[in-house]
C-alpha cells in the first residue's frame, strides 16, 4: 500500500483547482447562454436550408471543430436529418465526391480561416450545394462565403491563456443540439422514429419491443379452469416455471389468477389442496396487459404493482399470452 505524503501548501492547490474549475464552468456556461439571445432569422433560414435538402447534411472542419462536426452529424442523423462528416484535408484528395448538388453543407471554423477549409469553399459553391457556417467571425472569408451563417462567437475561452478552444467549442456543440432538436421538432420525429435509429440498444428494445413479442404463448402458458382443485393450479405453476397460473372461464376469459404467494398464504390457512377449488383462492380481478403494449409498459405495471408476472389478454378479456419479468430481462428490456 503506497501512503500519501502530505504536500506543504496542498490546501492551497487544492482550493485553486476548485476555484479554477468552477470558473471554467461559469465561462461556458455564459457563453452558451449568450446564444439563445442571438438567436433569429439566421437560425430559421439554416433550418429551412436543411429541410429543403434533397441529399444529405454533409459537415465539415478541423482540429476542435471536426470533433464538434463529427458530434453535430452524429446527432442529426440519428434524430431524423440524415448527415455525415467529411474532414477538408480528405476531400481535398477525394472525399469532395461524396458532396453533390443536393447536399447542404454545415462548415464549422471558429476563426472563419482555417486553410484547409478555406481551400475547398470555392469548390462546394462550384458545386451549387448550400453552405451554412458555424463561426465566430463574421468577417471571416468563411462567413462571406456562407449562404447563412450562426455566430458562435465567446466573449472569452475558459482557458486560462485565452488560446485552448474551450467555451467556443461547447457553444458551437450546444448550438449545435439547438438545430438537431428544432429540426427533430419540425420534421415530427417521434419516439418510433428515435427507435428504429437505434435498434441495438437499450433505448431500441423499450421503444420498439412490444408484449406479443416476448410473452409465452400456447402451451407455455400457465392455465387452469375456474372449478379446478388447488393441487391441479399448483401442479400447472410446477409445469410453467412462471410462479402463477392463470384462471379462466369458459370462454377462456380471464377471471383470476393463482401465484406461489396465494399458494403460502393458504397453506399458513391449512387449506386442503386437493378439496379446495383455485376459484375459492385465487386472486381476482388480477394486473393484465395488452398484446400491442410495449414491453417497458409491462415493466412499469410489474414495478407499480410489486409483480413478477402478467397474464395477457386480448380486448375481450381472453387469455392470450403470459408475461413473467425473466421473460423482461432475457429480451433485455430491463
Amino acid at each position: 500500500m503506497i501512503a500519501t505524503v502530505p504536500i506543504a501548501g496542498q490546501a492551497d492547490v487544492s482550493e485553486r483547482a476548485l476555484a479554477l474549475a468552477r470558473g471554467v464552468l461559469e465561462i461556458e456556461a455564459a457563453a452558451v447562454a449568450a446564444l439563445a439571445s442571438r438567436l433569429d432569422h439566421r437560425f430559421l433560414a439554416a433550418m429551412r436550408l436543411i429541410l429543403a435538402c434533397r441529399g444529405r447534411i454533409v459537415v465539415t472542419g478541423v482540429g476542435k471543430s471536426s470533433h464538434v462536426g463529427r458530434k453535430l452529424a452524429s446527432t442529426l442523423a440519428s434524430t431524423g436529418t440524415p448527415a455525415f462528416f467529411v474532414h477538408p484535408g480528405e476531400a481535398s484528395h477525394g472525399d469532395l465526391g461524396m458532396i453533390t448538388r443536393d447536399d447542404v453543407v454545415i462548415a464549422l471554423s471558429y476563426s472563419g480561416e482555417s486553410d484547409e477549409l478555406i481551400s475547398i469553399l470555392p469548390l462546394v459553391k462550384r458545386l451549387g450545394a448550400p453552405l451554412i457556417a458555424f463561426t465566430g467571425n463574421l468577417q471571416s472569408s468563411l462567413a462571406q462565403r456562407a449562404d447563412v451563417v450562426l455566430d458562435t462567437r465567446v466573449e472569452k475561452e475558459a482557458c486560462p491563456l485565452n488560446l485552448a478552444p474551450t467555451a467556443s467549442t461547447t457553444a458551437a456543440l450546444a448550438l449545435g443540439d439547438a438545430l438537431a432538436v428544432a429540426l427533430l421538432d419540425a420534421r415530427g420525429f417521434g419516439h418510433e422514429d428515435f427507435a428504429r435509429s437505434h435498434p441495438a440498444g437499450t433505448i431500441g428494445r423499450r421503444l420498439l419491443l412490444h408484449v406479443r413479442d416476448v410473452m409465452r404463448v400456447g402451451d407455455d402458458i400457465p392455465t387452469v379452469a375456474a372449478g379446478d382443485l388447488l393441487v391441479d393450479a399448483v401442479l400447472e405453476i410446477s409445469r410453467k416455471r412462471m410462479g402463477m397460473t392463470a384462471v379462466v372461464d369458459t370462454s377462456q376469459r380471464i377471471v383470476g389468477i393463482f401465484t406461489d404467494g396465494d399458494l403460502r398464504r393458504s397453506l399458513e390457512r391449512g387449506v386442503d389442496i386437493r378439496a379446495t377449488r383455485v376459484d375459492a383462492v385465487m386472486t381476482r380481478n388480477p394486473h393484465t396487459i395488452r398484446p400491442e403494449a410495449l414491453a417497458a409498459e409491462a415493466v412499469e405495471v410489474m414495478e407499480k404493482y410489486k409483480n413478477t408476472q402478467l397474464p395477457v389478454t386480448d380486448a375481450d378479456g381472453r387469455l392470450v399470452g403470459a408475461l413473467n419479468i425473466h421473460d423482461l430481462f432475457r429480451a433485455k428490456v430491463i
